[in-house]
């Protein structure tokens, strides 16, 4: 049990790695897109480390400060409970018969601990930004469940493993082929997951220059950083292994998830912001409908 902690402490810090990494070449290409050369790709380590150095004198409730770190352990507790590499004793983090179902749970634990932070800090417009943040969440949480419920029901399994599983003997057996419009919807809904344009609905940094990138600062910003870089990889890894078949080693993992990022990324530099209410209504209504379509399937053809 030692050797398995020991990996998955190893396996987290390169997936904050990775993910402030990823940070960094999303910041780059949008840079680019925009006709900017842009930060190095390496800056938002450098953030990072200089944020954790440094000490605030603010003073707020507790919970206010708890935000950060409920950001953190909520992605943490993800990412350690996806498996990256199926069947590999170093890579499997600690994933088990029906982890796919806590795996829902720790997703929205990081939105929730910084709703009841922003509620803390006693800012005039923090309960527009709390309101706006669970509108949203309950509105792109709604296709993504349609969609594993699709993969739980076919593959007779709550477990990740169990959907890798199902995925072997070729391309064309994975969960993106099989059950296109499953996927469809929760790949629409990773875009609301990422805060990404057109679903950039909480901080709307257009309309007003606060939330949490101006509320705290130091190092409890570093540990916000970290929560969503970690938070990232950890959602890119879910759908590689709910939607790509998996990984058999971590060459393919890196390449399927930087696939994966690239989709939220591109849709950003294109799309302009919806507001609240057109960005739920979208997800209550067009992946919803998308993905009830092979959950239908599934039971017509049965």
């Amino acid at each position: 049990m030692g050797v398995k902690i020991f990996y998955a402490f190893i396996a987290l810090i390169g997936g904050i790695a990775y993910g402030l990494l990823l940070g960094g070449i999303s910041r780059k290409i949008t840079a680019r897109m925009q006709n900017r050369r842009g930060p190095t790709v390496f800056q938002n380590f450098i953030d990072v480390w200089k944020l954790f150095r440094k000490k605030t004198a603010i003073s707020h409730g507790v919970m206010f400060y708890l935000a950060p770190i409920f950001r953190l352990l909520g992605g943490a507790g993800t990412f350690l409970l996806v498996p990256i590499v199926v069947g590999n004793f170093y890579l499997s983090n600690f994933s088990f018969g029906g982890d796919l179902i806590v795996i829902m749970y720790f997703m929205v634990m990081g939105c929730l601990g910084m709703a009841l932070g922003a509620a803390e800090s006693g800012h005039p417009h923090a309960p527009i930004g709390v309101t706006r943040g669970l509108a949203q969440m309950a509105g792109q949480e709604l296709p993504f469940i349609i969609s594993v419920v699709v993969l739980m029901i076919v593959d007779k399994t709550t477990s990740v493993e169990g959907i890798v599983m199902a995925q072997q003997g070729g391309i064309l057996h994975w969960h993106i082929f099989t059950y296109p419009f499953a996927a469809i919807a929760a790949f629409i809904s990773l875009l609301g997951m990422m805060t990404s344009y057109p679903f950039e609905i909480v901080m709307a940094p257009q309309e007003i220059a606060i939330g949490p990138p101006t509320e705290f600062s130091s190092t409890f910003l570093s540990y916000m950083f970290s929560g969503r870089s970690v938070f990232a990889v950890a959602k890119y890894v879910l759908f590689m292994d709910l939607f790509l078949g998996g990984a058999t080693n971590l060459l393919w993992a890196f390449l399927k998830t930087f696939l994966i990022f690239l989709w939220p990324l591109f849709i950003t530099d294109v799309f302009p912001r919806f507001k609240l209410e057109q960005s739920v209504s979208f997800f209550w209504t067009w992946p919803t409908l998308i993905g009830l379509i092979d959950l239908l399937r599934i039971y017509i053809v049965r």
